[in-house]
């Protein structure tokens, strides 16, 4: 008889993990608690516009081949990818921008007339950044996070240096332009911390940015999760939507099922792709691995105010994806992890699908996505959330040279409290624990429960850390936790 498996959630990671424990012989269902899958990667549709509400970057095409790959399939046998150029634009100003193409060599040509010099230093920088990507991926992501010896390798040993400097120093120390410099500390930010904490081993984003490049899945990034959702139930995953779980049920320290909707499902195994912080909420406070004063004191990464807005005409001077990055930064970054406030001058990103792709916007309309980053834990209030859209939208018709607030059709917003609201999020962060020095592989919360058995975590909150690509990764690796654990028990049976 199959050993049976429940999972909580289905994002990334859960969807990720539930089909590498399916191709394992494993029975397994998910359990949603919302009405839609893919967890913080959902769909808003209205009016015939469609938005990504999650993720809208997809980089490391790389990690998704490689998941796909382990199933006998291959990403276009379930979507269309598309490279885009430009990858996005940087404003600075009125009408000063600098854009990012779709290579390196175009890329160094636009820092060249930037800064003279700077292409030379641009090729090293980047040559190194591939060197610690290609490091990153073969020899540590895909580690379990278990052991500090992880780390230890005849190549991260050379690297040991570039984990007690940061990436802000090496970039400044190599480029004088601050726009310049603004660029290529851009890419670590999806790791969920300023670039002064960030180790210079990370630079590999550099290398996934410039070197890789930015892509679009055609329909949006939700099509990845319908194609893992496919191939899931082609492994013969069972998933339930509209399944809040109430409480994770353990006998004698063991998990042996989960409460949903008032009723009992019991299993072999859990595995929780939820929050981290909220899953262990699910237990009693004896059967918790880290305490609140524990989660207190972690760095988190950024929360988001989000803004879906439908256009009634095509929008100018803008790309699919565009940073403004004309107000500074660093008062923006103290007001997110030093000082928790919301921020006076935000910087902002927004996203217009409709550019590229014609799904997301009727015929001469366009879709666009505004988010701020801010501290968790902050005040969410609709006075807040409407002061900040008109800020952002003001600085956005003065950088771009074109007037749009009266071309709003609708709006829709997205922040703290409906992070906490759908996604259980602690303190509603958009996308995890930041990772810091402190909070890299195996200082990261473990995959396995220390104090329940049979059950294990996945996530953004857990290893290898925050983004698309490593929560695919976080899916394998506690697959393969979970059945090297229950091979090892069922050998002690016999």
């Amino acid at each position: 008889m199959k050993s049976t498996i429940n999972i909580i959630g289905s994002g990334f990671s859960s969807l990720a993990a539930s089909c590498y424990l399916a191709k394992s012989g494993y029975n397994v269902t998910i359990f949603e608690k919302n009405s839609t899958i893919g967890g913080r990667a959902r769909q808003l549709i209205k009016d015939g516009f469609t938005f990504d509400i999650g993720p809208t970057w997809y980089w490391m095409p790389d990690v998704f081949e490689r998941f796909f790959s382990d199933f006998d399939k291959k990403p276009s046998d379930y979507y269309t990818l598309e490279k885009l150029n430009p990858a996005y634009s940087v404003y600075f100003g009125k009408e000063d921008f600098i854009t990012i193409e779709d290579t390196l060599e175009k890329i160094t040509k636009a820092f060249e007339l930037e800064e003279p010099g700077s292409s030379k230093k641009l090729n090293t920088f980047i040559e190194k950044a591939k060197n610690n990507y290609d490091i990153a991926i073969k020899d540590l992501v895909y580690n379990p996070g278990v052991s500090p010896l992880e780390l230890i390798t005849p190549a991260t040993i050379k690297k040991i240096n570039q984990f007690f400097s940061t990436i802000k120093k090496d970039v400044r120390k190599e480029f004088k332009n601050d726009r310049l410099v603004k660029i290529l500390e851009f890419p670590v930010l999806f790791l969920g911390a300023k670039p002064s904490d960030t180790p210079s081993f990370y630079s590999f984003m550099n290398y996934a940015d410039f070197g890789l490049g930015t892509f679009h899945p055609k329909k949006g990034m939700y099509q990845v999760i319908l194609a893992m959702e496919n191939l899931a139930k082609e492994l013969g995953v069972t998933v339930k939507v509209n399944s809040n779980i109430e409480k994770i049920i353990v006998k004698n320290d063991k998990a042996v099922g989960l409460v949903s909707n008032g009723e009992s499902f019991y299993s072999d195994i859990v595995v929780s792709g939820a929050d981290y912080h909220h899953t262990e909420t699910l237990l009693d406070k004896s059967l918790r691995q880290y305490s609140e004063k524990y989660w207190e004191k972690k760095t988190f990464a950024p929360s988001s105010l989000l803004f879906y807005v439908g256009f009634d005409k095509k929008l100018k001077n803008v790309n699919h994806h565009t940073l403004f990055f004309d107000v500074d930064f660093d008062v923006h970054a103290e007001a997110i992890y030093d000082n928790p406030k919301w921020p006076e001058n935000p910087l902002f990103y927004a996203s217009f699908p409709s550019i590229t792709d014609a799904n997301a916007a009727p015929e001469g309309k366009e879709a666009g996505i505004f988010l701020i980053p801010l501290a968790p834990g902050l005040e969410d209030t609709p006075k807040l959330r409407e002061t900040y859209f008109n800020k952002i939208i003001e600085r956005f018709e003065n950088l771009t040279s074109q007037n749009v607030k009266n071309d709003v059709i609708f709006k829709e917003s997205f922040c703290i409290n409906d992070f906490i609201k759908d996604y259980n999020s602690y303190k509603g962060n958009a996308y995890g624990m930041a990772n810091t020095l402190l909070q890299t592989a195996f200082l990261r919360p473990k995959l396995k429960s220390k104090k329940v058995e049979n059950l294990f975590f996945t996530g953004q909150l857990t290893v290898p850390g925050p983004g698309v690509p490593p929560s695919l990764i976080s899916g394998k690796l506690v697959a393969e936790l979970v059945t090297k654990h229950h091979t090892i028990l069922d050998e002690s049976i016999i």
